[in-house]
């Protein structure tokens, strides 16, 4: 760890040298790099010309009907360089939400290369040509059932006729934001205590053990064990990421190569075996031509990820230890052998790890995570993934001019396995003199044997075939008319491990384009979906979408007025079905269940015979089918005075038929072999903003965009039968959290002089003291229980915010990615903030009531039996405000002078630093910022270069 921050301040010597020495002499020099890449408004212009992917067919985008958005991450990498996808997205795209969720909708289909189903996870950025977001259903019509939610069509780099090669390489450190904070041992001792005495139950620790912990005289006798503390944890760790990529042609060939390295590091620091994560990936793809009508490619991409580290997480093993329960660790300088020769050979056959053995306690000799990570062995988690694709173009114009066709091929592999080796080992409670001597040490744990159990264990095994066939023509009818037809047929089969039914997706999809003087634009979709999750005979439909576009910027009355450069409007309409939300597979058919029984026959009265019977479990429903999502968009998007350019759209999305085993339509006696069935409906409507303008004002140029995300949603027809009307989840939001109204704490007039409730005081749950968490009584029938939740926030936030600003002045560029959510709520439902029974105390605890702190408390009365009025429910007491507003990433590029980099045999150089996750504002930051689980959230920090030949 030395040796890498040595290293790195070493780094940030060099990177501050070059960037501020180049920038001085860079007076004398006439022109940098920068100067040759300075902001010019004509490719705000040219981007209404640009081809975007949609996946099985590009387009201009110009001629685009649907709500499409995409970006090109080559016009951004080199001043935001981060390399995950996800984080990428994030703030970036007008219309979608956080990285895949488009207008709220829910997880997008992610489709690589033609793919559907490929992850975005195992892409670096530096491999993407393109992403495109595919957001109404005019757009995402072409996928069929799998586009209920959206598409991101992510399509890879390949080959060029000039030869290229790009090299990017960043190295960083990266910091804990937040680290779990607890009680130390004698302020655990103390509250644990109070907490049996509001249980009425006696105090386990005495005053003078609670000393004792406190004093610290003997922290191996009176342990004060905080497993996050830096014994345990680096303050930070590294990270450093490699990637390459050459591209070329050789004759009716091109070919394109991109390898990556990656290397992050543990922040665990306790063992040898705690070496992190390593990545090596690598994807190549040929372009080449077999004859003169027939072209094809042929793709594939190879990673090999692995994972090395001890057998404990003492991350998420941290929030379970507590602080007093024993030492882990035993000095044999405090071991007295005085006359005690059993001792010594105890302490002889012990192994030693620099000068300690390993201490533990025989009522916790199964929590042991020091020692399971010094002693207890190593493991290693592998991730192998390789995908092959295959495509045939044929250019098919010998029959009619404009018709081609295009198949397409692919094979997925997914593996993963973890290879463990196990040892035993022994673990020793120690018995202490009063000189705080260990006398005497006994075993609780196994003998030391090393190497007793290796296992190979494959966690996961996938393997996805697809295949699709595109056949597309179109022609030109004099100069006005333009038409443009694409046939597209496809499958998908994924096979999972231990699943004995396979995910299969298949449809036909038929394309119609119009164009009028590139004026009037008309797209016609129709997908036929298949599905085998519905019975025969019941598993097809057609989805029909419709789209019109009108450029008004081409009108003559408009197009002579010189600050407007473009302005199209756009609708579209169109229904997707979709199996995706059935949760299963032969749910329309009808499960019989076989049971054994004893019961009098009529003509064996008093005596009884065994026989078999038989009960129907769920009904039969032939006619179950698919959901169904039904859009309307209404946009436009225009650019003005070459610098300014605007998106904007209305959107509603309503999903019916929505399949759930129905109650409300079946009397009460159906109740356990009621049918699956299409009822429950749900709509989203909102709107979205996409801004950017760009403009340079002297030797300072500036590139600002920005984008704004409502969505609202509602249950507009839900199964449900409940008592009072307001428990009726009909008519309010989607992602709305339903829970019991806090009204604080009870206090101690709440009581009667024996423990009882007063008059009119609503009865809670269980017995109820002073300081327990008190609850609005919704219906007045003086009993709170479940019948009394209600509306209490929302998970989702409707407004969501991101912005994107780059100033550059001549040979620097700084860049910044700003985002913001605002109007959601959260839960804090961790043991950490809601700590009970025999739960570690966090610090949250020391706001607990008392009598004395009724008035300024935050946190119930202790208590160290379960308590199911103050834990046990979703209630507003344990809800947060989730907005806030963050500062993604920020980075600094500095550009060598064209001359310098021209002497270099190069057409680009240039050096940054960069941070992401830097800043937080929100209410409830500290929240926000804890990660509880397996692994902190981080700050990132880096330096970097990237060259390009």
């Amino acid at each position: 760890m030395i040796h890498f921050i040595k290293h790195n301040k070493s780094l940030l010597c060099l990177g501050s040298y070059l960037l501020f020495s180049y920038a001085l002499t860079g007076q004398n020099i006439q022109q940098t790099q920068t100067d040759t890449i300075a902001i010019d408004s004509t490719k705000l212009v040219s981007n209404f010309d640009r081809e975007v992917n949609l996946g099985f067919q590009t387009e201009k985008n110009g001629n685009i009907v649907g709500s499409v958005s995409s970006i090109n991450p080559d016009k951004f990498l080199k001043f935001d360089n981060t390399q995950w996808v996800r984080d990428a997205l994030n703030g970036r795209i007008t219309g979608l939400k956080y990285s895949s969720n488009i207008r709220g909708l829910g997880d997008a289909l992610i489709v690589v290369d033609g793919i559907p189903g490929r992850s975005i996870d195992l892409l670096n950025m530096e491999e993407i040509q393109e992403i495109t977001v595919l957001k109404d259903a005019s757009a995402a019509a072409m996928y069929g059932s799998m586009a209920k939610n959206g598409v991101i069509v992510v399509t890879t780099k390949r080959g060029s006729n000039k030869k290229e090669f790009n090299v990017s390489a960043s190295s960083g450190i990266k910091n804990p934001v937040a680290m779990p904070k607890y009680l130390d041992s004698g302020e655990y001792m103390k509250y644990y205590n109070e907490a049996r005495a509001n249980d009425g139950l006696s105090a386990t620790y005495s005053d003078d053990e609670i000393a004792n912990f406190n004093s610290g005289v003997n922290p191996y006798r009176y342990p004060n064990i905080d497993l996050y503390s830096n014994d345990y944890f680096k303050s930070q760790s590294s990270f450093t990421n490699v990637l390459a990529d050459f591209s070329g042609a050789m004759e009716d060939t091109k070919y394109y190569i991109n390898v990556g390295f990656k290397s992050d590091r543990s922040l665990q620091d306790v063992s040898e075996n705690d070496k992190g994560t390593t990545r090596f990936n690598v994807r190549g793809n040929i372009d080449f031509r077999i004859n003169n009508w027939i072209t094809s490619s042929l793709d594939a991409v190879a990673i090999i990820e692995r994972n090395k580290s001890s057998l404990t997480n003492l991350y998420n093993a941290g929030q379970t230890f507590r602080p007093n329960l024993y030492a882990p660790l035993l000095p044999v300088s405090m071991i007295d052998f005085t006359g005690n020769s059993t001792l010594e050979g105890i302490v002889e056959a012990a192994n030693k790890y620099d000068g300690y053995i390993l201490g533990g306690n025989q009522s916790f000799s199964g929590n042991v995570p020091l020692a399971n990570i010094i002693a207890g062995g190593e493991q290693t988690n592998m991730t192998r993934i390789s995908q092959v694709n295959n495509s045939i173009d044929f250019d098919l114009s010998s029959i009619t001019e404009g018709l081609s066709a295009k198949t397409y091929l692919s094979f997925d592999f997914y593996n993963s396995y973890n290879l463990t080796v196990k040892n035993q080992f022994a673990i020793y409670q120690p018995t202490w003199n009063d000189d705080n001597k260990i006398i005497d040490l006994v075993n609780v744990g196994s003998a030391d044997r090393r190497g007793q159990e290796e296992k190979v264990e494959t966690n996961s095994f996938v393997i996805r075939y697809g295949f699709f066939g595109l056949l597309n023509y179109e022609k030109k009818i004099k100069e006005d008319h333009f038409i443009k037809a694409s046939l597209v047929g496809f499958t998908n089969n994924t096979y999972v491990k231990s699943v004995k039914q396979s995910d299969k997706n298949s449809n036909v999809a038929l394309s119609l384009n119009y164009s009028y003087k590139n004026k009037f634009l008309l797209d016609l979709n129709a997908s036929y979906i298949h599905s085998v999750k519905l019975a025969e005979g019941n598993r097809g439909k057609l989805a029909p979408t419709v789209g019109l576009a009108y450029v008004l910027s081409e009108e003559p009355a408009l197009k002579d007025i010189s600050w407007l450069n473009y302005l199209k409007l756009r609708t579209s309409m169109g229904t997707i079905y979709s199996d995706l939300g059935i949760p299963g597979y032969f749910l329309y058919d009808a499960i019989y269940q076989q049971n054994g029984g004893s019961y009098y026959w009529g003509d064996r009265y008093g005596s009884t015979s065994s026989n078999g019977y038989t009960t129907i479990e769920r009904g039969q429903n032939n006619s179950l089918g698919m959901e169904k999502r039904m859009d309307f968009n209404f946009g436009f998007e225009g650019l003005v005075y070459d610098k300014f350019s605007i998106e904007a759209n209305y959107f509603r999305s309503s999903l019916k038929e929505q399949v759930t085993r129905v109650s409300t339509l079946y009397p009460q006696y159906y109740n356990s072999f009621r049918p699956y069935s299409n009822f429950n409906e749900e709509l989203r409507t909102g709107f979205e903003l996409g801004i950017r303008y760009a403009d340079k004002f002297g030797d300072l140029g500036l590139d600002l965009g920005a984008r704004v995300l409502y969505t609202d949603s509602e249950l507009t027809k839900v199964d449900e039968v409940y008592e009072d009307d307001y428990q009726y989840r009909n008519g309010t939001s989607i992602d709305a959290y339903w829970g019991l109204e806090s009204l604080g704490f009870f206090g101690v007039d709440d009581f009667n002089a024996d423990g009882s409730l007063k008059d009119g005081v609503p009865a809670q749950f269980g017995n109820v003291q002073a300081g327990d968490l008190k609850y609005k009584d919704i219906n007045n029938d003086g009993v709170v229980n479940d019948q009394d939740q209600v509306v209490i926030g929302r998970w989702d936030a409707p407004w969501t915010f991101g912005t994107d600003i780059k100033l550059n002045y001549k040979a620097f560029t700084l860049f910044a990615l700003l985002t913001a959510q605002v109007g959601s709520d959260a839960l804090v439902s961790d043991s950490y903030y809601r700590p009970q029974a025999g739960d570690k105390y966090s610090e949250v605890v020391r706001g607990r009531w008392t009598e004395a702190t009724a008035a300024t408390a935050t946190f119930p009365r202790l208590s160290s039996i379960e308590n199911t009025n103050n834990f046990g429910k979703t209630s507003s007491f344990w809800m947060y405000d989730n907005s806030n507003f963050k500062i993604e990433r920020v980075q600094l590029t500095y550009d060598l002078p064209e001359t310098w980099v021209s002497n270099l045999n190069m057409e680009d150089f240039s050096v940054y630093a960069s941070g992401s996750n830097l800043l937080m504002v929100a209410n409830n930051k500290e929240i926000k910022q804890l990660s509880l689980g397996y692994a902190p959230s981080y700050r990132y920090y880096s330096l970097g270069l990237r060259v390009k030949f």
